[in-house]
């Protein structure tokens, strides 16, 4: 018996968090100016679609790298999100990972806007603005092991 399921699209987030240059104990997070709907001008963490035979890995770094120019030496797996509407699209999971730099990496970065992102820009790591999709859920997510 053959029953057609429906199948989701995964996507990648990257949540890239560096200490503050102005205040040594506090973190920042960079975060991108989605420049299409949904939620076209909304701020969201760096991330988009996994391509056919692309590792999660792989579409991390390419989609990082495709919206702020960035390719942080070291990338962490932290959780797939997929709750039920996260995304107005359809059904999607995302994988989200961490890229925690340290300040000299941090410092050396030039981030620029590019592919379907309208601004790129760091932020305070605990009060971010508000964010597309279920995206302060996964900051709240990376928080949480960033200080356990």
């Amino acid at each position: 018996m053959s029953k057609e399921r429906e199948r989701p699209w995964v996507t990648v987030d990257v949540v890239v968090v560096a200490p503050d240059a102005d205040d040594g104990g506090r973190f920042r997070v960079l975060l991108i100016q989605r420049r299409n709907p949904p939620f076209e001008g909304r701020w969201a963490i760096p991330g988009g679609f996994v391509e056919p035979g692309e590792t999660l890995e792989a579409a991390a770094r390419r989609e990082l790298w495709e919206e702020t120019g960035l390719e942080p030496r070291r990338l962490e797996q932290l959780r797939a999100f997929g709750a039920p509407g996260r995304d107005p699209r359809g059904w999607v999971i995302s994988i989200a990972h961490l890229a925690l730099v340290d300040a000299g990496e941090a410092a050396a970065w030039q981030p620029r806007a590019a592919s379907d992102a309208d601004d790129v820009g760091w932020f305070d790591f605990d009060d971010p603005p508000s964010l597309a999709f279920d995206h302060q859920e996964i900051l709240a997510h990376a928080r949480r092991c960033l200080h356990a």
